[in-house]
Order: structure tokens, then C-alpha cells, then sequence
């Protein structure tokens, strides 16, 4: 990145347009959810006949909703799961790897059945302190007939997440960029597009990262080879703010981040 040294003058100086420096992704980001917006493929679950589905999920699951924990297998987060029905509105679920918990979550649907809320906390790729989550979600479609209500695909509305979720820190060095976050993921990246190694995440293997503009970087994130998460982080002219696009197996978020 280009940056501009001091200058001592006496008298005034204007600077011409291609002496200003370019916006530097360097320093602290911290995303706000205020500006949060939802779209793509949503969310797709089902309680029916004592059996809890995420046919959504990346790669999907289905278990007995008995209260009681279930093994499952090739998940890379939670190697346990366990769905309580606690009313015909609600449901909770507990996800744990290696004997311990590292997900709580509590589904609740409004009496209309049009509206949801999706509330819990989430160690499954942190190794700091967990991630409390909040989301609302609204329905898309038809409820499926003889379900449980959280039955059906949701699409997000509005959401919150605790702030180790929503603040990273990057550094530039040439060509290379470290990117680092509280809930411990990082990794060191050549801006080539090539491959290298994604630490601190269980569910994701490698990166790569290009700078495909002045000011905007594209950064995908794969798990054994599959390209899994693709976010577009574009600066403002001032550096102030960074627009950033994420699609996960088609689901899509767009948020605005804030240079701290």
C-alpha cells in the first residue's frame, strides 16, 4: 500500500489527486450488524416424527429429537447432538465435540408461525471466550404440514453477534497479509491467490487471497480442497469503512465493518 510521509513546508500545499494515498485494509476491523442484510438460500430445518434435520447445513445432519445425545459423523465442529423439544413452538439444541459442549441454541417461533428467533452461544471454532448469538428470522414459503414449527426455511432479518465474532485485525507487509481474530483464528497469506494454511478454525483447512482492485480483496476459504466461504471485502475512498460480502453455500450476508 501506498503511504505518504509527513511533509514541513512553509506556505501551503495541495496535494494532486494521485498523491493521496490509497485506503489500507491495515489495523482493526469491527463490523456493524446494524447494517446487516440477508439473502441467498436460507436456512432449511425440520422436526418431524422425532427426528431433527439441517439439510442446510454444510454437510447436513439429521438426529433423534429425544432429549438424549446423539453420536454423528463428519461433522467438523460437534462430534454430539442433542435436540430437546420444550414446546410445540420450541426447540433446544446442544452440540458438543470430545465430550464437551460447544453449542447451545434455543429456536423459537412465534404463534403465527411466521417468525423465529435463533438465540444461543457458540464455542464450536473459538478457542477465547464464546460467541453469543441473536438472530430473527422470517419464514420463506409454506410451514410443511405435521412438523414440529420451527419446521421449514428461514431467512435471517436482523442479528447480533458478541464483538470476538465481529472484530479482526489485518497487517500488510509487500505482498503478504496476517489476518487475526479474538476467537483465535489466523493465517498469513500471499495476496496471489494461492493456498495456505487456516489455523485456529476446525472446519476449514486452507485460504487464499487476491487483490482483485485498488481497494478491494477477495479471500476464499476452503475445507480439504473445497472452496467453502467466499467474502469480497471492498475500502471506502477514506479508509474508514470496508463493504463486505460473504456467501456461504449460497447463503449471503452484506455488512459494513468500521476501521477502529
Amino acid at each position: 500500500m501506498t503511504r505518504l510521509h509527513a511533509l514541513l513546508l512553509t506556505g501551503s500545499l495541495q496535494l494532486p489527486a494521485a498523491a493521496v494515498a490509497a485506503p489500507s485494509l491495515d489495523g482493526t476491523w469491527k463490523q456493524d450488524m446494524s447494517t446487516a442484510k440477508f439473502s441467498g438460500k436460507p436456512v432449511v430445518i425440520s422436526l418431524r416424527k422425532d427426528t431433527y434435520t439441517c439439510s442446510s447445513c454444510t454437510p447436513p445432519e439429521s438426529f433423534k429429537a429425544d432429549g438424549k445425545p446423539h453420536k454423528v459423523t463428519g461433522q467438523p465442529y460437534h462430534d454430539t447432538a442433542m435436540a430437546t423439544v420444550v414446546s410445540p413452538t420450541e426447540v433446544d439444541l446442544t452440540l458438543s465435540k470430545d465430550g464437551k459442549t460447544v453449542t447451545t441454541q434455543n429456536i423459537v417461533v412465534t404463534g403465527d408461525g411466521t417468525t423465529a428467533t435463533f438465540k444461543g452461544t457458540d464455542s464450536s471454532d473459538s478457542s477465547g471466550a464464546p460467541v453469543d448469538f441473536d438472530y430473527q428470522a422470517k419464514r420463506i414459503g409454506k410451514a410443511p404440514a405435521g412438523a414440529h414449527a420451527i419446521s421449514g426455511a428461514w431467512m435471517a432479518t436482523s442479528g447480533s453477534n458478541s464483538d470476538n465474532v465481529l472484530t479482526t485485525t489485518y497487517k500488510l507487509d509487500g505482498d503478504m497479509l496476517s489476518m487475526s481474530a479474538p476467537t483465535g483464528q489466523s493465517y498469513t497469506v500471499k495476496l496471489n491467490g494461492q493456498q495456505a494454511p487456516f489455523k485456529g478454525d476446525p472446519g476449514l483447512t486452507t485460504v487464499a487471497v487476491k487483490k482483485i482492485g485498488a481497494a478491494t480483496y477477495k479471500e476464499t476459504d476452503y475445507r480439504d480442497g473445497k472452496p467453502l466461504v467466499v467474502t469480497k471485502t471492498k475500502l471506502s475512498a477514506d479508509g474508514k469503512t470496508a463493504s463486505i460480502v460473504s456467501d456461504f453455500a449460497g447463503q449471503r450476508m452484506a455488512v459494513t465493518a468500521v476501521k477502529q
